[in-house]
């Protein structure tokens, strides 16, 4: 996968992760909070109804429980205001703090009801249920005065239910103004159990008789109440900051943990490619870069080692040809030395042939200087090029004419194969010292009775021209070296014999600079071809004569 894509995608997956996690949290924290805060305001309202109901239930009065609203006010931290139905307000737990009263909040009142509701056994008939409601409605008549009367006389009181849900009070030490409780006459109890009756047809039995009931019982039962809760402007509760702290630090880790794989798989191969740098810096052609993958950074490591290859490569063909250089000159100048030192000492006579020995072999070693000077200048890319539209059949036809002395010396047929004219954009004197080279080389392999042939062959758009002998050929193994510099297939062939070493290493690059190509293949016993590839050109239109007017 490419790195860039790579790096990408981290991030990506960070940026997701991340946006994902803290709104996820988020969400989760604020819906948990929501609900907690819910059901803590619903256990709040229903602790405060539950409390002010049950004072109302055991003391028959709402005398004396301020203290009351002011404790589940601090318990539930609520701001508490107590009134009747009717608006009388009785409590407020502002006012009970010594603070100046909030105003209400917009939540509706919750009544509270602190009569008590019958119950009865499921197994009983109508007629002893309806018997029983009679019986609890002056029952709780007689309770509720005297719970109101032990309130507020400040007595101790213990409260507790009937079989119908009806309180049942008691107290020991009793005031002398709370006297025990006389059961109702039997009027009452009549006028009781006859509005009890009104209750025969109806169904369902128990919601008419708890209807009845509370009407009986108005008049001795505490008022109902209107319970509100908090106040306007109240602050809702805030999100805890911790879990989304913790989120926000574990997504932190998690990019902290993404940046450093994403920094080691850069850094490694940048430190790699550095420390192998700074050693092709220092000398050490032999560093490398360890390569693996296909992103960007395992294409600039292989880069880097090509670059590297390059370099060694280029190290070694410089030492070569030095030592080439030493080798080609070595034998020669000595051998001029020699002979300049025994004609300076009179050894021997300076007679006209040793001079034109001496002045041949100098003129060998210029010849190889300028060889050198033009294959440094070839690939250096600064030889100069003087290009032309050049047609290659008259270019093989000069080749011909200038060695034909040379091939007749030798015994080798030498012709031309070019029916037909091709054009390409060249260098022509470049182009003939590339043949040239070639056709002499050729005559050299060729034996007396041999052909050497210069062919043209047009093939689509390019030009193919081949250079054809039926000497002894070069052997498969000797070919890849055959453009070397120095490089002579035939050992046994010297300078004189042989030319330089460098006329193929120099036509190739020739050709090259031509944006051609230029192969070999050959046949021992048979013969050797070196075929060149050009980019051709169309041919010129036909210039016709110009007959003046008579």
């Amino acid at each position: 996968m490419s790195f860039r894509l790579r790096v990408l995608g981290v991030l990506m997956l960070i940026a997701v992760t991340a946006t994902a996690a803290t709104g996820w949290l988020t969400l989760r924290q604020a819906n948990r909070q929501v609900q907690e805060a819910v059901a803590a305001g619903q256990q709040e309202v229903s602790q405060v109804i539950a409390e002010l109901r049950a004072y109302g239930f055991a003391h028959g009065t709402w005398d004396e429980f301020a203290p009351v609203v002011s404790a589940l006010s601090k318990n539930t931290g609520q701001r508490i205001r107590v009134a009747t139905e009717t608006g009388v307000q009785l409590a407020d737990s502002d006012a009970l703090a010594g603070r100046e009263p909030r105003p209400l909040g917009s939540q509706p009142p919750v009544l509270v009801d602190p009569r008590p509701v019958l119950r009865f056994d499921q197994n009983l008939k109508p007629s002893a249920v309806k018997k029983l409601s009679a019986v609890a409605i002056f029952e709780y008549r007689i309770a509720a005065a005297d719970a109101a009367c032990l309130t507020q006389a400040g007595a101790e009181m213990t409260v507790r239910t009937d079989r119908t849900g009806v309180p049942v009070v008691t107290a020991e030490n009793r005031p002398a103004r709370c006297r025990e409780p006389q059961p109702a006459n039997d009027a009452q109890r009549a006028r009781d159990a006859a509005a009890a009756k009104v209750c025969e047809s109806v169904q369902p039995l128990v919601p008419c008789l708890q209807r009845v009931f509370n009407e009986r019982t108005a008049s001795v039962a505490p008022p109902r109440l209107e319970v509100r809760l908090g106040y306007q402007d109240e602050s809702p509760p805030t999100i805890a900051a911790a879990p989304t702290v913790a989120a926000a630090l574990g997504v932190a880790l998690a990019a902290v943990l993404g940046a450093l794989l994403l920094s080691r798989a850069v850094l490694r191969p940048v430190r790699a490619m550095t420390l192998a740098a700074e050693g092709l810096g220092e000398g050490n052609l032999e560093r490398r870069v360890p390569v693996a993958g296909r992103d960007e950074i395992a294409q600039l490591g292989r880069a880097f080692n090509r670059m590297a290859d390059s370099i060694q490569a280029g190290e070694d063909r410089q030492r070569r040809l030095t030592g080439d250089i030493a080798h080609e000159l070595h034998t020669p100048l000595a051998n001029l030395r020699g002979y300049l030192e025994a004609l300076r000492d009179g050894v021997i006579e300076p007679t006209p042939e040793l001079l034109d020995s001496l002045h041949e072999e100098a003129l060998l070693q210029q010849r190889i200087v300028d060889d050198l000077q033009d294959l440094a200048l070839a690939e250096a890319g600064a030889l100069t090029y003087h290009r032309s539209e050049v047609d290659l059949r008259d270019l093989l036809e000069a080749t011909r004419t200038a060695y034909r002395a040379q091939a007749g010396t030798a015994g080798v047929t030498l012709e031309v194969e070019a029916p037909h004219p091709v054009y390409v954009t060249a260098d022509v004197d470049r182009l003939r010292q590339v043949v040239g080279n070639l056709v002499g080389n050729a005559l050299r392999a060729t034996p007396s009775g041999g052909r050497v042939t210069l062919a043209l062959v047009p093939r689509d758009e390019l030009a193919v021209l081949e250079v054809r002998d039926t000497g002894k050929g070069i052997p498969a193994e000797h070919l890849p070296r055959l453009f070397d510099r120095f490089w002579r297939a035939d050992a046994s062939r010297g300078r004189a014999t042989g030319g330089s070493g460098l006329g193929l290493s120099i036509a190739r690059q020739i050709v090259t600079d031509h944006q051609g190509t230029i192969d070999v293949r050959s046949t021992v016993g048979v013969g050797t071809t070196f075929t060149i590839v050009l980019g051709a050109r169309p041919a010129p239109p036909l210039r016709t004569a110009q007959i003046p007017a008579p």
